[in-house]
């Protein structure tokens, strides 16, 4: 059995994308990891920093971005697509680069992918998430933050990259171009596994934050659109209200340590005041989705109610 883990990346050390530890802390496990890399900004030195691994697991294909082509978050779906088709394993592996998996997660994802791997009516494997919000301390698992996903599949070609590559979706004479078709297409039939994706791209220097969320805006709404909203926008992301968050009491992947040092804007971060200041409020800030967390988590012993689901689990 060969696993491979794959990516996109572009313009990720001005961001803060942690992606070197992401491509560590899936190493261990995978045969390959491939990288499609775009093609970023004059400064963008995230091709020097992946050498640096100096790993011969690394692939790197170099890419082109075309959101004109991929307009609305498909670019992300496009790019992963790329690096998809390039991986060579039974299982392919995917994290953003944003996304980490625990060491001690490792004998469950390798145990499961040798399990099912004949078993042709498993599609992929689901993990838990922690969404990592404002530091390291803190996340959310609820009905505004997805709790599962999609971060395993099958090495099949009709299995892609499904809208700005949150997920993957079955999709049969895809034409290559529209990562939104649902007509035609199908979920895919997944284990979920007792393993957790730590994703920490809500953990940054506020202004990189907020630099980010521009970036991201950039590509899914449009630079005109983007510029509108942004107005509302103070010089550094306000996280808001930092008690909406869960507190966290585990441990992180080992590779995190020293990444974790760095965090120095503790002092900005809020538990108490206004529920936010200088943004917009975030959907997990309206009073509606705060009264649906409070049920799930006091009442409903964590479940979820509803929620974004494009996948369908199997029994063991």
């Amino acid at each position: 059995m060969k696993i491979s883990g794959f990516t996109f990346l572009r313009n990720t050390s001005k961001l803060y994308y942690p992606i070197l530890e992401s491509i560590q802390s899936a190493l261990p496990i995978v045969d390959e990891f491939v990288v499609a890399l775009g093609k970023g900004d004059d400064d963008d030195d995230t091709e020097e920093k992946l050498l640096s691994l100096n790993s011969d697991k690394l692939k790197i294909i170099h890419t082109q971005w075309d959101t004109e082509k991929y307009p609305r978050g498909m670019e992300h779906a496009h790019q992963t697509d790329i690096a998809k088709e390039a991986c060579s394993g039974d299982w392919l592996l995917y994290l953003q680069g944003d996304e980490l998996i625990h060491e001690k997660d490792y004998d469950e994802i390798t145990s499961k992918c040798k399990h099912y791997l004949t078993d042709l009516k498993v599609d992929g494997f689901l993990f838990n998430y922690y969404h990592f919000y404002g530091n390291y301390k803190h996340y959310f698992r609820d009905h505004c933050w997805y709790p599962l996903e999609i971060r395993i599949v099958r090495n099949d070609s009709d299995i892609h990259s499904f809208v700005t590559a949150q997920s993957f979706r079955r999709m049969p004479n895809f034409d290559g171009l529209n990562y939104r078709e649902k007509e035609g297409t199908s979920k895919l039939n997944v284990i979920k596994l007792d393993a957790n994706i730590f994703h920490y791209g809500w953990v940054r220097p506020p202004k990189l934050m907020r630099k980010k969320c521009v970036y991201f805006h950039n590509t899914h709404r449009g630079k005109i659109a983007t510029q509108q909203e942004y107005k509302k926008y103070a010089d550094e992301y306000d996280y808001g209200r930092i008690d909406y968050c869960l507190n966290f009491n585990g441990s992180h992947p080992k590779v995190m340590k020293e990444k974790i040092k760095t965090l120095d804007w503790q002092d900005s971060l809020r538990f108490d005041g206004p529920t936010v200041i200088g943004r917009p409020k975030a959907k997990h800030e309206n009073f509606k989705y705060r009264l649906i967390v409070w049920i799930e988590r006091n009442l409903l012993g964590g479940k979820v109610l509803g929620g974004y689901k494009n996948y369908t689990i199997l029994k063991p």
